[in-house]
């Protein structure tokens, strides 16, 4: 049988790990330079940390664990015939692998209330796991990078979220833009149009405009039973066009019947107004079809998407005000955002955006012909890594053809050949695999040239 991954996984070599790593320390040094300190949580929660937090789509994406020993014995027959999923489910698993970082975040806070000092800002850099249908950008195992501020109500943590963002993807030079919305302003919408209680359909799909389109979002609403009327008062609404200003005050406008409605526009026009004192690189963009179908959202909603390329979002969050309630510990209040680093990976590949000296992790390979070669190049190599140079010796003295095609294959940018000659000078013949220059050097010229 042909090895293989499973499907929606995927493997990635050492030059692979140097790129996704590249990542994953810029997104880390910013999320340090805002004050965010790191945590980490088990791959596996219970599933009753996690049923019932992602709505009813969520918890069917979700991958169960079968209970160690024998999960089958204490089932009765008769339950086996009836094929209840869902009730042998229960029966069967109590563990899951986690679906994201924010609810096993959630589960953080409330068990370690009492040694958490308020406002809590945290991040995570961990992978999560969804039962998804693979696709270009969607897998079922991939990393998620998250900063969560709990503890909180202030509406400057989502500036600095959005902050955070320009930064990063400054950092990696992706030309992004950053798309805000407001729970509360969507729930306004959905009483305006006489539809209070289908809040939860109505966002999960309006969220798909972008993929599908208006019409097949109209037949949607119409099948979750959303009368004909209220969807044609919803058009014009999603359809509002102008600047961040004009839609908020046209949105003033509209809701102006609706208290929570009028909250949300509020709350996105605090939001805009100190985000035009913050000299972003990103355009930021007022989008009222956006809702990340998640039922814990409870305020201001972000996603980003990548300009140049072809791709879902790359990074997405929010405000949820109860989120911990679930796990009782009310009125607990926090924003958080998420960076799709498979996503951000896939990108920057495609735009091939990767500093060429991240790319190339080892600097220096040593070329030696004999044992006696080999011998004089180890306390040179000690010499390159205590100057944090990444360096490394072929292991063996062989061909120099063999030991050169090596430094190729790994993309050494260069090579420290010793042979009677270098030893008899003290030296050794740097050169550059590039160019294919090469000089006679000592080792505190070859240190100089690499740092």
């Amino acid at each position: 049988m042909k090895p293989s991954t499973p499907k929606g996984t995927r493997d990635f070599s050492p030059m692979e790990m140097v790129k996704r790593n590249y990542i994953f320390d810029t997104i880390r040094s910013v999320f340090y330079l805002y004050g965010f300190k790191q945590i980490e949580t088990p791959a596996i929660e219970n599933l009753t940390t996690l049923m019932g937090k992602y709505g009813e789509e969520g918890d069917k994406l979700l991958f169960k664990i079968l209970n160690s020993g024998d999960f089958a014995g204490n089932v009765p027959d008769d339950e086996w015939m009836q094929k209840d999923s869902l009730k042998l489910t229960n029966k069967i698993s109590e563990k899951g692998l986690r679906y994201d970082l924010t609810v096993p975040f959630a589960r953080f806070v409330v068990q370690y209330r009492n040694q958490i000092t308020f406002p809590f800002k945290r991040f995570q850099i961990q992978p999560v796991w969804r039962a998804d249908r693979p696709q270009k950008g969607r897998y079922r195992e991939f990393y998620q990078c998250d900063a969560d501020v709990v503890g909180s109500d202030s509406l400057l943590n989502e500036v600095e979220l959005i902050e955070i963002i320009d930064t990063v993807f400054r950092k990696l030079r992706v030309n992004v833009l950053i798309k805000l919305n407001n729970r509360k302003l969507l729930t306004g919408i959905a009483e305006l149009i006489g539809e209070a209680d289908k809040i939860i359909d109505i966002t999960v799909a309006i969220d798909k405009m972008d993929k599908i389109g208006m019409e097949a979002v109209n037949a949607e609403l119409l099948e979750k039973g959303i009368s004909a009327a209220a969807i044609e008062k919803l058009r014009p609404i999603l359809e509002l066009s102008g600047d961040n200003d004009a839609k908020i005050t046209q949105l003033k406008t509209i809701l102006a019947t609706s208290e929570i409605g009028l909250l949300g526009v509020q709350e996105l026009e605090t939001v805009l107004n100190f985000l035009k004192k913050s000299e972003l690189t990103a355009e930021v963009e007022l989008d009222l079809t956006l809702a990340r179908g998640l039922n814990y959202y409870t305020g201001t909603i972000i996603e980003v998407k990548a300009l140049d390329v072809e791709i879902g979002s790359i990074t997405g969050g929010g405000r949820y005000d109860n989120l911990t309630g679930v796990f009782g510990m009310p009125n607990v209040s926090g924003v958080g955002i998420s960076f799709g680093a498979d996503r951000i990976y896939d990108v920057l590949n495609q735009l091939d955006l990767y500093p060429k000296e991240t790319v190339n992790a080892t600097k220096l390979l040593f070329v030696s012909f004999d044992t006696a070669a080999l011998e004089f190049c180890l306390p040179l190599l000690r010499r390159l890594r205590a100057e944090g140079i990444a360096a490394e010796i072929y292991p063996e003295p062989t061909k120099m053809k063999k030991q050169l095609s090596y430094a190729d294959a790994n993309a050494i940018p260069y090579v420290a050949i010793v042979g009677d000659t270098e030893m008899a000078a003290g030296k050794v013949m740097f050169k550059n695999m590039q160019t294919g220059e090469q000089n006679l050097s000592d080792i505190e010229q070859v240190v100089q040239l690499l740092k």
